[in-house]
């Protein structure tokens, strides 16, 4: 099974989503969870991105069925910001005890970064793909694959538009 993992932050607290699926190019999922979470969100602080989304994550991420054959995590943020140099991918990563690949799928690239530029449908704006766990340049040739004409693959939008409650 993979999972996209998304988080969103709203007047009341933050929704995180995780939307699972079978294969990498699949158009629809196997298993879609909706966490929402009134406790005070932590404020945003730059470099400390993962205090803020981590939490919420690991809940998505605990509601799957106990036994499920996780093969990766995809989440829309970076892995690594820079060599060396952990973002909330990572942390997710440690956090899961280095058990399963996490793919990070970032619309904007960390100066820095070694992420990979993945473009996709007729989109000229690239995705930036880092990850841990796996090799970086079969997971951007995953995440070109993955299902959708457009920049965002359909299943890590569909965890996007859930957790913004675009149902």
């Amino acid at each position: 099974m993979l999972l996209c993992l998304d988080v969103h932050y709203g007047d009341r607290g933050a929704t995180a989503t995780c939307v699972g699926f079978a294969k990498w190019t699949d158009a629809e999922s196997v298993f879609e969870f909706v966490v929402r979470s009134s406790a005070t969100v932590e404020p945003y602080e730059p470099g400390q991105f993962y205090k803020r989304e981590l939490p919420h994550l690991l809940a998505a991420r605990d509601r799957v069925p106990r036994g499920t054959d996780v093969e990766a995590v995809v989440v829309d943020a970076h892995v690594w910001l820079a060599p060396g140099k952990p973002g909330l991918g990572a942390h997710l990563y440690e956090a899961l005890e280095r058990s399963v690949p996490v793919v990070g799928v970032a619309k904007s690239e960390f100066h820095g970064s070694h992420a990979i530029p993945v473009v996709r449908g007729s989109s000229r704006h690239p995705l930036f793909v880092t990850a841990a766990g796996m090799d970086p340049e079969r997971a951007a040739r995953l995440v070109r694959e993955m299902h959708g004409p457009y920049r965002l693959p359909t299943l890590l939008k569909r965890a996007d538009s859930l957790a913004r409650g675009e149902e």
